[in-house]
């Protein structure tokens, strides 16, 4: 959300309504249009105007890029006698500096310290679920936040649970914990969010004649979160996001490929994340926006096995492989503290075991309790054996002694696998009623019906 910081002059003769137009050129005489980013009193002569970054603009890119990264070409021009027009009507100077002044609204660090906001009190849908989760664990709603400044700085967090003294920690370690804290913390529940986001507003603004594009929006918003820039068009770049993760973890644990049997290729769980990313797309358009909701819940299930196989890889290393590096200790505890709050949801007791084998400054580490604290709730979690894999021996053809795959009829309770399948199975059969639906639809407007009055007569 690119955005420039204006003085303008003289100062506002009324009050400035969030999202009202603003228009004004760039430095080659462009068009620029904008919206109020925030509201602004009567008064005020600072405000921000938010970018209409769309295909018709050129866009304006500055905050928090290089130089050489930087594009300038949609911004407001800088320098000499500059005008803005608010709501089509009242003209006003402004300055501002082309370089300095434009920013951006979104953060990975707003993700986590606007969540209680965005994803438990302010929502049509709040509290979102999943994040519920994740607060009831940490008992902290910016507990991202707290995990990747903590670990910035050197110090301890102050969580109800999953506690973490980063003191232990040199650079190594707290360079893992901040990165992939960043990752796999932050941007990961806030995919989740733009999904929720998406379904409130199906829910509140849309119906089956003319859905509001803001839902679909959201949802694509969800999508680019999920993938990241760098992956590319076809997924075939090298990003450093959750589509990423998934393809890497697929590698270890061999479960790449259409039917999840392969160390090479797309993950799995990244094949079936974007059927649903797909399905949950069409859902939205239609207005189902109860079926979405099943779309987002079967993404959100499907994004926490990654996060386990990073858990399990750590822990196969330190316990099997004697791998007692700083660097791979923090990166088990901070897969950890990614996935703890949805086991707690399902164990509190298996989430304490894991923990106590993967927190920052654990004395020891055993695969096997670990693995069989994540085997007994697999079903709860909503994954299978499958899902997850195991640790993979490339050079041996085989998976490592104690790290084969899981089964996940060894559970302690949660959800049945059956209902799983089922809903899958009927998953796939509204997707193909759907198509149908819209078949018809299009015949029918086409003066073409598919079923007609058995009395008409076609000459």
């Amino acid at each position: 959300k690119s955005y420039a910081q204006v003085t303008v002059s003289p100062a506002l003769s009324k009050t400035l309504s969030k999202g009202t137009p603003i228009t004004g050129l760039s430095d080659n005489n462009r068009a620029v249009f904008g919206t109020a980013l925030e509201s602004a009193s009567a008064g005020a002569s600072s405000i921000k105007i938010q970018y209409v970054a769309d295909e018709s603009t050129a866009p304006c890119f500055v905050g928090g890029l290089a130089p050489v990264d930087q594009i300038q070409d949609g911004c407001l021009a800088d320098g000499g006698v500059n005008v803005i027009t608010i709501n089509g009507e009242d003209d006003y100077f402004y300055s501002y500096d082309v370089d300095s002044d434009n920013k951006n609204a979104r953060t990975i660090q707003g993700f986590s310290t606007g969540a209680q906001s965005k994803m438990f009190d302010d929502c049509p849908g709040c509290p979102y679920k999943d994040f519920e989760e994740f607060y009831n664990y940490y008992g902290e709603f910016d507990y991202a936040n707290q995990w990747v400044t903590a670990a910035l700085s050197g110090e301890s967090t102050s969580f109800t649970n999953g506690n973490a003294d980063f003191n232990t920690y040199g650079n190594a370690g707290r360079r893992e914990a901040v990165k992939k804290g960043t990752a796999y913390m932050s941007v990961w529940m806030y995919v989740i969010r733009e999904l929720e986001d998406a379904i409130d507003d199906c829910n509140v603004e849309c119906n089956i004649d003319n859905c509001n594009e803001d839902a679909v929006h959201a949802w694509d918003e969800g999508v680019a979160f999920y993938a990241g820039a760098e992956e590319g068009s076809d997924g075939s770049g090298s990003g450093a996001l959750l589509y990423s993760l998934a393809d890497k973890r697929c590698a270890n644990f061999k479960t790449c490929g259409p039917e999840g049997d392969s160390v090479s290729g797309t993950s799995n769980i990244n094949i079936k994340i974007f059927s649903e990313f797909a399905a949950g797309q069409m859902n939205l358009n239609l207005g189902n926006c109860d079926a979405a909701r099943v779309n987002k819940d079967r993404i959100s299930e499907l994004m926490g096995v990654p996060l386990v196989q990073g858990v399990l890889r750590y822990a196969h290393k330190i316990d099997s492989l004697a791998d007692n590096s700083e660097k791979s200790k923090a990166e088990g505890a901070v897969f950890a503290a990614a996935i703890l709050p949805r086991l707690h949801a399902c164990s509190p007791g298996a989430a304490a075991t894991v923990y106590e084998n993967m927190k920052v400054g654990a004395t020891s580490t055993s695969l096997s309790a670990v693995k069989s604290a994540f085997e007994k709730n697999l079903v709860c979690m909503g994954m299978t054996g499958d899902d997850v894999g195991g640790v993979y021996d490339v050079d041996a053809g085989a998976f490592f002694l104690g790290a084969a795959p899981m089964n996940e009829n060894e559970t302690s309770g949660g959800v049945n696998i059956l209902g799983i399948v089922l809903g899958s199975v009927l998953g796939g059969v509204a997707l193909i009623a759907m198509f149908g639906f819209l078949y018809m639809m299009k015949r029918e407007k086409a003066g073409n019906p598919m079923f007609k009055n058995p009395d008409e007569v076609i000459a």
